[in-house]
């Protein structure tokens, strides 16, 4: 099995969760947005392999089953709680694992050494080295391949203590806005050779960057 990092985060996420999974899909429908953006724009085509990394209650890759019929769904997270719920919601539809986001073996815990869409939504501001997490998620794309990524964005056009307020929600889950991804998916695109489309959400609550091969 992969790597599940720090034994202290993968606790946390359990802790986190443990109570939280049974309402997550529920509650966070009202603010993680971009989400189905995402899904709308992966392209995938039947046979494909899609891969959420943190993949949390599997609510992403049903969406992905039902939007792109055909495809191949893989689906990894650090919280054996979450994958609990991923498991109950997908059932055979999708190959899931627990490993840690930033050192994974995906042919050894997934049984497919690359893919031709990866997906990060709304993870990377939970993954403390986030971004040696999207960095690794860019060297496992296949040829043709893509990553997606949504996360939370400045919100420059939020007021101000509306925005305050939501940065002190999602503290309390340990959630920290990634400010610098534009920047760093700047760099992964530039090292690994990659094509970057970014684009950002109404106020810029959320931004998505595509790294593409």
């Amino acid at each position: 099995m992969a790597s599940l990092g720090t034994p202290s985060h993968a606790a946390l996420m359990d802790e986190v969760y443990r109570g939280q999974r049974h309402i997550y899909d529920f509650t966070r429908k009202y603010y993680l947005f971009g989400r189905d953006t995402l899904i709308a724009g992966l392209a995938a085509r039947p046979g494909m392999r899609v891969l959420e990394v943190a993949c949390g209650t599997g609510r992403n890759l049903a969406q992905v089953g039902k939007a792109w019929p055909g495809v191949r769904l893989f689906g990894l997270d650090i919280s054996s709680e979450m994958l609990k719920n991923a498991r109950a919601t997908l059932g055979g539809a999708a190959r899931l694992g627990q490993g840690d986001a930033c050192t994974f073996d995906p042919a050894a815990l997934l049984g497919e050494p690359q893919f031709e869409r990866i997906v990060l939504s709304y993870s990377l501001s939970m993954i403390p080295d986030w971004e040696s997490a999207l960095d690794h998620a860019a060297g496992l794309l296949a040829d043709g391949g893509q990553l997606h990524v949504v996360d939370f964005g400045e919100c420059a056009g939020v007021p101000g203590p509306l925005r305050r307020l939501l940065r002190a929600w999602l503290a309390r889950f340990h959630v920290t806005p990634r400010t610098a991804l534009p920047a760093a998916a700047a760099r992964v695109a530039h090292a690994r050779g990659l094509r970057l489309e970014t684009r950002h959400g109404p106020l810029g609550y959320y931004q998505l960057h595509v790294l593409s091969t």
